[in-house]
């Protein structure tokens, strides 16, 4: 199998875990209730977690100002106020989100220290031999998901390029010439530019950053052509009139950008998407991962938490540990063939 074939297969299966996950969050597939029994269950053990006053730190791979901290720091407010204890964002951006994830991973299982891990970017960090990480899923718990953000073109406003077509031609014409940002190499972002260029011929120059804010403000400055991110990253500069989005990398249109056309719009069957997992590190109890699940839900659940993330252009998505888990399985195995084939010659 070709490595187009393949990136076709593994991008589809995007498609497809995208679907996964809108069903996870319907009330119809909760799991089913225990029948009732005759026997009194024994009461819940009672732990004293969090303890009162004791911060909760939330590590967000990326730099500060980006879709994920963004949507990380909403969480935090949202959640203190559920378990009544300070819970903070601590920003440890570098290598794609493996700086940030080495970190969780090697946390105290306490509930103390969360982070958040972006699917498919984490599988693919510890999936790459290259990249010789130090972890993989089995050092992480699951708490949530809170965002699936599907990726998206975005230029400079006022740039050469008004449509995808201008990108690609621009590209075609003078190889490795026009930048295109990423958030890294062999992240999601970097993967849908690899997609890209197999789909249209194009070959584009590109330009890692330790998270979507460099990498837009690259574009804003006029350091690089344009950017592979995602459509939370792009709300708030396109409002401002600063960034002109080309193509939306999902199976519908987005409503952020009604007026945008998807990539198999335009004849490329590129679906791509950032599922923002809340986790802690492999260990902690499941007394723990019930109350911050819990928290996580309420402060999901707040009106005022969906109105901000609505305005921030983050399509809230909640799921539980387990199929959380589910999802985190199913993109080891996407990520494996991502691997494989960006590896094949």
């Amino acid at each position: 199998m070709t490595r187009k074939q393949v990136f076709g297969l593994c991008f589809s299966a995007v498609a497809v875990l995208a679907v996964t996950a809108a069903a996870c969050s319907s009330p119809a597939t909760q799991p089913a209730q225990p029948a009732a029994s005759t026997t009194a269950a024994a009461p819940a053990k009672k732990i004293n977690y969090p303890e009162n006053g004791k911060a909760i730190t939330i590590i967000v791979p990326f730099a500060a100002g980006g879709s994920t901290d963004i949507g990380a720091r909403l969480l935090a407010t949202g959640m203190e106020k559920a378990l009544g204890v300070p819970v903070q964002v601590e920003n440890k951006g570098g290598a794609g989100s493996q700086t940030g994830l080495t970190e969780i991973a090697r946390a105290k299982p306490d509930g103390y220290t969360l982070g958040f891990a972006n699917l498919p970017t984490a599988n693919l960090v510890y999936t790459d031999p290259e990249r010789k990480a130090v972890f993989s899923a089995k050092d992480f718990q699951p708490i949530g998901v809170q965002v699936v953000d599907p990726s998206a073109i975005g230029v400079k406003a006022d740039g050469p390029y008004k449509t995808l077509k201008d990108l690609i031609d621009a590209s075609k014409a003078q190889p490795e010439k026009v930048k295109f940002g990423s958030d890294g190499p062999m992240t999601d972002d970097a993967l849908g530019i690899f997609q890209l260029e197999k789909a249209t011929g194009a070959k584009f120059a590109n330009v890692g950053f330790d998270g979507s804010a460099p990498n837009l403000a690259a574009v804003m400055g006029n350091h690089i052509d344009g950017s592979f991110g995602h459509v939370g990253d792009f709300v708030g500069p396109s409002k401002a009139g600063q960034i002109r989005v080309l193509a939306v990398a999902d199976t519908q249109r987005s409503p952020f950008f009604p007026d945008v056309p998807t990539l198999q719009e335009a004849g490329y069957n590129i679906v791509n998407s950032s599922t923002r997992t809340l986790v802690a590190p492999a260990g902690v109890s499941k007394e723990i991962v019930d109350i911050l699940s819990a928290a996580m839900k309420k402060a999901m659940d707040e009106p005022e938490h969906k109105q901000k993330m609505q305005d921030s252009g983050l399509t809230l998505r909640y799921m539980d540990p387990a199929q959380a888990a589910a999802v985190w399985a199913q993109m080891d195995i996407l990520a494996k063939q991502l691997v494989d084939a960006s590896r094949t010659n």
